[in-house]
């Protein structure tokens, strides 16, 4: 009876740790975030649930339980433990590292960040000309402007009479369109 359980366990471990393996072995890769996408879409409706909470029914929680649950079970085994006392230590350090992954990876979704730049941001600050800004709104220029900590290129006007040539500093006054920003040479 103790040979058969000590098997449960070992291929417990070893089921649990081959998959940890794997997917050590595809997250250097850069294929390891796909094996957990299709589990955490069919838990959370939209994205904006994602960082809601821990899910704890994944791959990879799962096949941690499986890996500490044999090993522990195994040690038990193999220390003369009785076979309550073996299950319940091996219960609890699955089910301990079930939970210590889901937070893991709960921890690591927070981490994302939206990389979208807001061009509106830009309204009120100084930028300098990179492509000279016709005079009297007779086309547009390009300037650079810092947004959010990066320098963005947008399209420019003035309503001002005269063109503002490449290097000088403006104003943006308005964001016309998405892409668009009325400019003012800064005197």
């Amino acid at each position: 009876m103790a040979g058969s359980i000590q098997t449960v366990y070992l291929v417990c471990a070893a089921a649990g740790g081959t998959v940890l393996l794997a997917q050590t072995a595809l997250l250097l890769f850069g294929h390891g975030d796909d094996a957990e996408a299709g589990a955490h879409d069919a838990d959370h409706a939209d994205a904006t649930h994602a960082d809601a909470g821990m899910s704890l029914l994944s791959v990879r929680t799962i096949s941690a339980f499986l890996a500490f649950f044999g090993l522990a079970g195994w040690a038990g085994t193999r220390a003369g433990w009785g076979t309550l006392p073996t299950l319940a230590a091996a219960l609890g350090a699955g089910s301990v590292m079930l939970v210590g992954v889901a937070w893991l990876f709960s921890l690591q979704r927070k981490l994302t960040a939206v990389g979208n730049l807001d061009p509106a941001g830009a309204v009120g600050k100084v930028a300098r000309v990179y492509l000279r800004i016709p005079g009297a709104n007779g086309g547009k220029g390009k300037i650079h402007v810092v947004v959010q900590g990066r320098t963005a290129e947008l399209a420019a006007f003035t309503r001002g009479a005269s063109a503002i040539d490449t290097g000088a500093e403006v104003r943006v006054v308005r964001q016309v369109t998405p892409d668009t920003f009325e400019v003012e040479a800064v005197d």
